[in-house]
């Protein structure tokens, strides 16, 4: 018998699934999602579950469910189920499919926190951590930042410095697997019933520091590769496990590319510290490109604003519009076809 409250499951679960139609059936948690096969955690154990045909041809992709979802399903067999229902979805962490400009993928839902994985080694990246964090934080997903391999020969001032505009904003913390303290303390970070993403480029340890807080092998690991200094994709979908006595871990595969989902630009500006500046522009819509008075790119020629952090904001800010624009034609394209099958009902009943 699974207890699914240390695996989320709360009052506010309880109410939604009281507005389905299923509400008298079973409900689980999806742990790992293999194409249209679902394996649910439930009160009973797990069990390999497929969708329903409403469900699997009457979404879009970015709809069904995704690790972390919770569903309404019918057991049918010993171990098997059938999916019936998806309860609405809160705190989803996205990403914009590869060679896309609008179409997204679900990678995880309900989520409390989100730990950004960086190594402390080749792989470092600041630039790959300020587009974790835009996503987070535009689905309101706390973010916290760990550095692993702390084992290694680094210099933490310089690390501090490039992530500096970040790093005042959220929890903090270097470790490595061959230091029981500084798993402990992160550890310690993860609540009862609470839900943490793992993500991070492929490498950087996210595996080993799952099978460290669990202080088990929950998911194999492989050797970093000499010749480019990167993993073995080990991690080759998104998993979940309940961590003793605490919350819930979704491992998800290293990716090369985090293309951003946000539709809402003007956010760009808190995360990499540039409102302050922006406030201080002549023209209250300045883009911080072109424009005389600007007080954003008097900030990069005096030194006060960074100029690669101001590239990519550049970049992610202009990401943001086309995928805001791609979404916003996509929902009145939608909307006249709907249109156009309600008036086509309307002369058909005629």
């Amino acid at each position: 018998m699974n207890n699914l409250t240390l695996f989320g499951w709360n009052e506010s679960l309880f109410q939604l699934k009281q507005t389905s139609s299923y509400s008298h059936l079973f409900h689980g948690r999806v742990s790992t999602v293999n194409k249209t096969n679902y394996e649910v955690v439930s009160e009973n154990g797990l069990l390999s579950c497929e969708l329903t045909g409403n469900l699997l041809f009457g979404k879009p992709l970015f709809e069904l469910p995704c690790t972390g979802d919770w569903v309404i399903f019918q057991p049918f067999d010993e171990g098997k189920g059938i999916i019936v229902d998806i309860l609405p979805r809160t705190r989803i962490l996205y990403r914009r499919k590869s060679d896309t400009v609008s179409d997204k993928q679900a990678i995880a839902s309900h989520i409390d926190k989100a730990f950004i994985v960086q190594g402390l080694d080749a792989n470092f990246n600041p630039r790959r951590t300020e587009r974790f964090m835009v996503q987070v934080l535009e689905e309101n997903i706390q973010p916290i930042l760990i550095f692993t391999k702390s084992d290694l020969k680094f210099n933490r001032q310089d690390i501090e410095d490039s992530l500096k505009h970040i790093i005042s904003k959220v929890p903090v913390f270097f470790t490595s697997i061959y230091s029981k303290e500084s798993i402990v303390l992160v550890r310690e970070s993860i609540r009862p019933g609470e839900t943490v993403v793992f993500v991070g480029s492929s490498g950087v340890g996210k595996s080993s520091l799952v099978n460290a807080l669990c202080e088990q092998t929950v998911f194999l690991t492989s050797e970093i590769s000499n010749a480019t200094g990167k993993g073995r994709h080990t991690s080759t979908r998104r998993e979940m496990v309940l961590m003793n006595g605490s919350g819930v871990l979704i491992d998800t595969p290293g990716v090369r590319e985090f293309g951003v989902t946000v539709d809402t630009p003007e956010a760009l500006e808190g995360i990499f510290d540039i409102s302050g500046f922006a406030r201080s522009c002549r023209f209250d819509n300045c883009t911080h490109t072109t424009e005389p008075g600007c007080a954003v790119k008097d900030a990069v020629d005096k030194g006060l604003l960074e100029p690669d952090v101001y590239d990519s904001y550049l970049k992610l800010r202009k990401e943001s519009w086309n995928f805001s624009a791609s979404e916003h034609e996509k929902r009145k394209r939608d909307k006249s076809f709907s249109k156009i099958g309600e008036e086509a009902k309307r002369i058909k009943k005629r």
